[in-house]
């Protein structure tokens, strides 16, 4: 008996020791793994680690460099630090008000362009001779240059034609995603941020600092009736065409009531001068017909409820129907009503996939990053989001848009020589009746899209009224622009 204790007291340490082993070993194995992550995301992230304001590699690197210009497509500087007589940095832009939310600024924390492109503005790839020669002066090390898409001439016009207005315009290349312009009003001036910055914080009415292109949501009005067209062509490939509506003015369900704009009474109307003369009632008619489930599919491949596919910041746009979805909802949600809210950039995006044949490029505003001697440091390539849409839906899409211009409420647009597509909105807003934000959603030419445009003038009326000619000096601009270069 003494025997068989003494062997199993011999056995217990080795028991132990493996023990231990293996939860060495398992914690040994779990560190290196923490650790190669580690690394791997602080390779992978280096631009948003950088970028972090907890991150003092920053000062470091602006002790160490002179930030880099912001440059426009054509070469215009558009942001650069200069310094005083006393040798004090100070940021500088050369355009002021005009590029204020695009561009953004650098001080009291950052925005746009100098937000996105931080990390390359305050890095250094000069060649080594001439940061030898500045080592020996005891000067800064010149920051990467970041070229923009944006064009000067279109961002001029865009923010002259919005004039006192508050509201947003965004121009893109739908075959790129390239931006050309965009504009937010009320503006600012980015030299004078620091000083104007607790004024503007606390100025919470106009939201001066918010960019209403990518941030601002608003209900979209009947700009929205080319999501619910989308959607009956989806359910109705074949017979689309044979949709028959008679408008008297007015739709109703239960307490609901849905009436067409100003009073206006269509009569007999199929299913493109619905979309042309933008019938309220037809559309609140479709939008009952809709299959609930393949509606809120669509909604969500649209980019609806759901963060955007680009780099800089932007909101998130709703439109929500399920099957618990009531018919006053839909009547509501059908016309761009009720619950629906979005921003211009996603509506411009859902614009210019139908322009390129149901694609939908990235907006991109950064072109490339070049050093002090003008060699590129990294180019930035358009690239692809996916479909949206099919082909056929796309090509269905640009003629009903065509026929808003050539038939419907986008008149002011016909007869120039360019041909141009387009959707109006007059989207309702708070609790007096009557009041509405003009939309204006196109692109041009019709048959072969190069510019998309896509404007909101708040509380101004009747998109085809205010909007649609913003939209043309957009166009008349860059078509003249083009055909004279």
């Amino acid at each position: 008996m003494k025997m068989t204790r003494n062997k199993k007291t011999a056995k217990r340490p080795k028991k132990k020791n493996r023990e231990i082993m293996l939860v060495t070993w398992a914690f040994t194995i779990l560190f290196l793994g923490m650790a190669g992550y580690i690394t791997h995301y602080a390779m992978t992230h280096q631009q948003e680690l950088i970028n972090n304001s907890y991150n003092g590699r920053q000062q470091i690197l602006l002790a160490q460099n002179r930030r880099g210009k912001i440059y426009s497509a054509d070469g215009e500087v558009l942001a650069q630090t200069v310094e005083d007589a006393e040798g004090n940095e100070k940021r500088e832009y050369p355009y002021q008000n005009l590029f204020s939310h695009v561009v953004g600024y650098a001080s009291n924390g950052r925005m746009g362009v100098e937000a996105q492109a931080n990390y390359y503005l305050i890095n250094s790839n000069a060649p080594l001779s001439q940061k030898a020669s500045l080592d020996i002066s005891g000067e800064k090390y010149p920051g990467d240059d970041v070229y923009t898409t944006l064009d000067v001439e279109l961002q001029q016009v865009a923010s002259t034609a919005l004039g006192v207005y508050q509201g947003a315009v965004i121009v893109t290349e739908p075959s790129t995603g390239k931006i050309l312009a965009m504009v937010s009003k009320p503006d600012f001036n980015p030299e004078e941020i620091e000083a104007m910055w607790d004024e503007l914080i606390a100025d919470s009415e106009s939201s001066v600092l918010l960019n209403r292109v990518t941030q601002g949501l608003y209900p979209p009005g009947s700009t929205f009736k080319i999501v619910t067209a989308l959607e009956y062509i989806k359910e109705n490939p074949d017979t689309y065409q044979n949709y028959r509506y008679t408008c008297n003015g007015a739709i109703t369900r239960g307490e609901d009531r849905i009436q067409c704009y100003h009073g206006s009474v269509h009569g007999e109307v199929g299913f493109t001068k619905s979309f042309a003369k933008s019938c309220n009632t037809s559309f609140a008619n479709i939008g009952l017909s809709l299959d609930r489930k393949s509606f809120g599919n669509t909604l969500n491949s649209l980019l609806f409820n759901q963060k955007l596919p680009v780099t800089f910041q932007s909101g998130i746009s709703k439109a929500e129907v399920s099957e618990e979805t009531s018919e006053s909802d839909m009547m509501q949600i059908s016309i761009g009503q009720g619950t629906v809210s979005i921003t211009p950039l996603l509506l411009n995006m859902i614009t210019c996939s139908i322009a390129n044949n149901g694609t939908l490029m990235k907006p991109y505003v950064t072109e490339c990053v070049k050093n002090s001697a003008g060699n590129t440091i990294k180019t930035f390539s358009p690239s692809a989001y996916g479909k949206l849409m099919s082909e056929q839906e796309a090509a269905i899409l640009q003629e009903l848009m065509t026929d808003v211009v050539e038939e419907g409420t986008a008149s002011r647009l016909k007869g120039l020589s360019y041909t141009a597509a387009g959707k109006t909105g007059s989207a309702e807003y708070g609790t007096v009746k009557g009041d509405s934000h003009a939309w204006f959603t196109g692109f041009a030419p019709a048959e072969e899209p190069q510019i998309c445009v896509t404007i909101i003038i708040e509380g101004a009326g009747a998109g085809g009224d205010y909007a649609v000619p913003i939209a043309k000096r957009i166009f008349d601009a860059y078509f003249e622009k083009n055909v004279s270069g």
